[in-house]
């Protein structure tokens, strides 16, 4: 039975995702790939952090262009069977599809790694084409064209001996090897490859420049085939009957395609409507202490703009290249984030950069947590106590943690510019996350709320924050009151005490001022 060679994997992983109840119909792009099947523009490379859907879209088109397979009953029911290509590339390829992430059972060089995916080529190759001697080749694309047949090759995971820091002095090998088997071969009629990075570039170009690539910072043709569109989100949701758009949508949100379209991750939008309760549940799924480890690559450089970016901030930064396979650790501020950019980390759209959404912030605010953040680390560590004064109405103990805070070396807490004192804020009170949904700039009452702290738990205490510079608390709480940014709290916590809480900063004795009501 092949392995690689028309096999009927791809058929039976895809059937099981249409068996799904949260199903969301990608195959139009089979359309894209029809119109370049035997053409000059047959390769094609679409790169895509973890989990947005590049192995289910690899599975569709083996289910549909392989010739091993009757799927005609699949797709008729599918978007695609209303195009004019769809029965002429129905299941009429060979395709010789593979996932590049299984590792040899008999060793563990790149030698045993690259070995086992020759040897199961020419094993696949010889046992449909009987008239093929494997020793007769000394390579496979001679094997190829003499079978005088055209082939579709799928590759998925393409960059994985890359993104797990394999066999690093033979990367460019496996490179080369690629280039062997596909670069101007006649045999080729179509080449589709899915990985997390794009491909490694040396020198002026690259072994596979015969590709196309499409990655998430600059994909206009494939944008809105990889993750789930906000259209489609809000369909999942009314087929749910239970879940509520705007939680999904600030949990999972927050991603854009290059031609500005909102992209959604789906494997944490599928478990949340399995679930029927929002968590971080793609983040669980991979290494995500990688993000603590990009940002200790030049803490100094970035430190000041991720503590802007969990406060809600955008970042204002040109990111012009795609960080790529083989790079090796990033060197600047630039390669941060553009490798935080490809792996999801970060979302990028309109030359802004920003957590995309709560799902991620969770991640960067434990990233702060680490030591290696020196000073925010401790910040964040005496939190706890500010959330305990605060409710409490400790106005004093508020001042001094906001005075230590400000008089930090960290220069973004010095008040240059007037989202300091919220970078200040979530610091204060990052630890209160645990307990409490926080909002900033809420929509509640007849305005805007600077911060409200919603309790997850029944028995905590509600807060409304407002900030002022060179105001009184009087001000701030009067604001609160005439506003009625108490409103939306009364709904969710009646009967419940809640907390005004004026935060003011006087730029001439450079001295915090508190005052706490209830409301």
């Amino acid at each position: 039975m092949s392995l690689y060679l028309n096999t009927n994997k791809p058929f039976e992983n895809y059937k099981r995702l249409l068996n799904t109840d949260y199903f969301v119909d990608k195959s139009n792009i089979i359309e894209k790939t029809n119109k370049v099947i035997n053409t000059a523009n047959s390769y094609i490379c679409i790169t895509r952090p973890r989990r947005f859907g590049k192995s289910s879209v690899a599975d569709m088109l083996g289910a549909y262009y392989s010739k091993a397979v009757d799927s005609k009953d699949i797709f008729d029911n599918l978007n695609i069977s209303k195009s004019d290509s769809y029965e002429e590339h129905l299941n009429k390829y060979n395709v010789i599809n593979i996932s590049f992430n299984a590792i040899s059972e008999n060793g563990n060089t790149y030698d045993d790694y690259i070995k086992m995916i020759r040897d199961t080529i020419k094993k696949d190759v010889a046992q449909k084409y009987h008239y093929i001697n494997p020793d007769d080749y000394f390579n496979l694309s001679s094997m190829l064209y003499d079978t005088k047949d055209k082939f579709i090759f799928i590759f998925d995971e393409w960059d994985y001996i890359f993104t797990n820091n394999l066999f690093v002095e033979n990367q460019n090998d496996f490179l080369e090897f690629l280039r062997n088997l596909l670069k101007d071969q006649p045999y080729v009629a179509l080449a589709y490859m899915t990985g997390v990075l794009p491909i490694k570039k040396y020198s002026s170009g690259s072994a596979l420049n015969m590709f196309d690539e499409h990655t998430f910072l600059k994909d206009r043709r494939f944008g809105d085939y990889f993750g789930f569109t906000e259209e489609e989100v809000m369909g999942l949701c009314n087929k749910n009957g239970k879940m509520n758009f705007k939680e999904l949508e600030s949990w999972y949100n927050g991603y854009f395609t290059a031609t500005g379209i909102k992209i959604y991750n789906p494997r944490s939008v599928v478990k949340a409507l399995q679930n029927n309760y929002c968590e971080s549940y793609w983040t669980n799924t991979g290494a995500m202490d990688e993000v603590a480890e990009y940002l200790k690559y030049d803490i100094l450089e970035i430190r000041d703009d991720v503590i802007e970016m969990v406060s809600g901030e955008e970042i204002d930064i040109t990111i012009d290249e795609d960080f790529r396979a083989g790079q090796g650790a990033p060197r600047n501020k630039e390669e941060i984030y553009s490798a935080m950019i490809v792996l999801g980390f970060l979302s990028y759209h309109d030359g802004y950069l920003k957590i995309p959404n709560k799902e991620l912030m969770k991640e960067f605010e434990k990233a702060l947590q680490d030591e290696s953040f020196g000073y925010v680390s401790e910040i964040i560590e005496d939190s706890r106590n500010m959330l305990k004064a605060t409710v409490k109405g400790d106005t004093k103990t508020v001042e001094s943690i906001l005075h230590d805070i400000h008089n930090s070396e960290i220069p973004i807490l010095q008040y240059n510019d007037e989202n300091s004192l919220a970078c200040v804020l979530t610091l204060a009170y990052l630890s209160a996350r645990d307990t409490y949904r926080v909002e900033r700039e809420e929509k509640t009452g007849k305005g805007y709320a600077d911060f409200t702290f919603h309790p997850r738990r029944k028995n905590d205490i509600a807060l409304i924050i407002e900030l002022k510079k060179d105001e009184s608390t009087e001000v701030a709480i009067d604001q609160i009151r005439k506003k009625e940014y108490v409103e939306k709290f009364k709904r969710e916590n009646e009967d419940k005490k809640i907390l005004a809480v004026a935060i003011c900063y006087n730029s001439k004795e450079k001295e915090h001022e508190c005052k706490i009501e209830e409301i």
